[in-house]
């Protein structure tokens, strides 16, 4: 598979270095369950042109500090390269704010949650989950790190797990046993170090200080990273053969 990642944040110049941008990370992801899956980046958040959907087998929308609402040149532009990307049967899986602007796309709604922050390891409860989901019955864990949530659902879509603080946290478009798009809240590329690097780069400070101590209390523990990497290698060459 030829798999294009759509960069639409920049990691923080400090943690470059140690850590790698947002593409190195979900190539590192992937990699491991698919090592002959290649992969080429656009850099969307600096204004590459996204082309055509028809250049990738599949797509990949990474997180970013950027909300869906801001005023940004390359926001509605990308919007409809995701439409045309459906639309063409060409996957989509959606990250963080992959996973907001996608149903923003497909005529949902994302914005900034009353309920503050989400941050740290979270728990999220199997709603739906579809038989290529193998293991995710009892739901999963996984890094969140946003303010910004998918408040309402585009139509045809199945939620596929939640939890208490975030209501649509994983959702599958189309038929959920062959899906034309995936996306998911938390960051299955992320580290529990890279978390706790970045709140200190970014988030020291500004979050509360229950917030912030929770959510380092909560980075020891299990999370199902490379499980979310098989889930979205399957789909991607699912929905590409399909």
């Amino acid at each position: 598979m030829k798999i294009g990642i759509l960069e639409t944040g920049e990691v923080h110049e400090a943690l470059v270095e140690k850590y790698g941008d947002y593409p190195s990370m979900f190539v590192k992801l992937l990699h491991e369950k698919s090592p002959e899956t290649t992969f080429f980046i656009i850099r969307v958040c600096a204004n590459e042109p996204l082309g055509n959907p028809d250049a990738a087998d599949g797509w990949i929308v990474t997180g970013s500090r950027h909300g869906v609402y801001d005023d940004l040149p390359w926001i509605e532009p990308l919007k409809d390269f995701l439409r045309q990307s459906i639309a063409k049967k060409i996957p989509v899986a959606g990250i963080c704010f992959g996973h907001q602007i996608l149903a923003e796309a497909m005529g949902g709604k994302a914005e900034k949650s009353s309920k503050g922050w989400g941050l740290g390891i979270q728990k999220y409860q199997t709603e739906d989950a579809p038989n290529w989901m193998s293991g995710m019955s009892d739901g999963f864990s996984g890094h969140a790190l946003h303010q910004d949530q998918v408040t309402q659902l585009p139509p045809n879509t199945t939620v596929i797990a939640k939890s208490d603080f975030c209501e649509f946290a994983a959702l599958a478009y189309g038929d959920p046993e062959n899906p034309d798009a995936i996306s998911v809240q938390p960051h299955p590329e992320f580290s529990s170090d890279f978390v706790n690097d970045l709140i200190d780069v970014r988030l020291s400070g500004i979050i509360p200080e229950d917030v912030e101590k929770q959510a380092r209390n909560s980075l020891g523990q299990q999370v199902h990273n490379k499980e979310w990497g098989g889930w979205i290698n399957q789909f991607l060459a699912m929905a590409a053969r399909k």
